[in-house]
């Protein structure tokens, strides 16, 4: 066969498979939709206005975004390898009006001494907490921040008291049985060995409850369970705060998408 013919047949068969015919033009295929599979389980963190010390954040970020995404990310996988609930591979950010939030019954609030939640907010997450949701909120530390903290949590429950939440509760043994009561610290225990911050030495699990006795708030003051999830492949950080800090977010998402 001359060379020509023969190139022309070989492009010929080519255009034919992909696709192409003489004559007609081809249409493009339409684009692939990647859809991320949702998950049972969606961390989700709460992007809140900041009062008037937090403001300007750290550095150039906002104090909610305290850890993102690292901590998402590693408690995240954590999930997966500890227990066998689907977790979403992300987390989800998500403001205090947001119309989505009642979707969720778990949301996790870092920086809490730093939060301002308007009436409007704090009715709106007052109404989320009642209809069944939990709040983990986490990482604040001292008298200073506690005040600062208790300013927006009393618009959403004023008329709810903070109790210690007791040993033998539920929360505490839906998973594991977290008898140890520890403080779990921040990053700066690698350089100084100090496990606490502001003044705040003795750590506290604190809650809310509703009327039937669902705990709707989780307060972990004096400790930064974030960070422990945040640096859980840093081989300098204590691998035991990682695994109790593990353990304490399993517990109160069970617990949070059981009750």
């Amino acid at each position: 066969m001359h060379r020509f013919a023969a190139n022309t047949l070989i492009a010929f068969t080519a255009l034919t498979l992909i696709g192409v015919t003489w004559g007609q033009p081809s249409e493009p295929e339409p684009p692939r939709v990647v859809r991320e599979a949702p998950g049972e389980f969606q961390f989700v963190r709460l992007a809140y206005s900041a009062n008037r010390y937090g403001r300007d954040g750290w550095g150039r970020r906002q104090m909610w975004q305290t850890d993102w995404p690292e901590a998402e990310h590693h408690f995240l996988k954590g999930i997966g390898r500890l227990t066998r609930v689907a977790a979403a591979d992300r987390g989800r950010i998500l403001t205090p009006l947001d119309e989505t939030i009642y979707d969720f019954p778990w949301i996790y609030a870092v920086e809490v001494g730093y939060w301002h939640l308007n009436d409007q907010e704090a009715a709106r997450m007052r109404d989320y907490l009642l209809r069944g949701g939990f709040l983990m909120v986490d990482d604040f530390h001292g008298a200073w921040e506690w005040s600062a903290f208790l300013a927006s949590m009393q618009r959403v429950f004023p008329d709810r008291p903070i109790v210690d939440i007791p040993e033998t509760d539920e929360a505490f043994h839906v998973i594991y049985d977290l008898d140890q009561r520890v403080q779990i610290p921040s990053l700066q225990i690698i350089y100084s060995g100090v496990t606490w911050e502001k003044g705040g030495f003795t750590p506290h699990w604190r809650g809310i409850y509703d009327d039937e006795g669902r705990l709707m708030v989780a307060i972990n003051h004096n400790m930064d369970i974030g960070d422990a999830w945040e640096h859980a492949d840093w081989p300098e950080y204590p691998e035991n705060m990682t695994a109790l800090a593990y353990r304490f977010g399993i517990n109160y998402l069970i617990y949070a998408m059981t009750h």
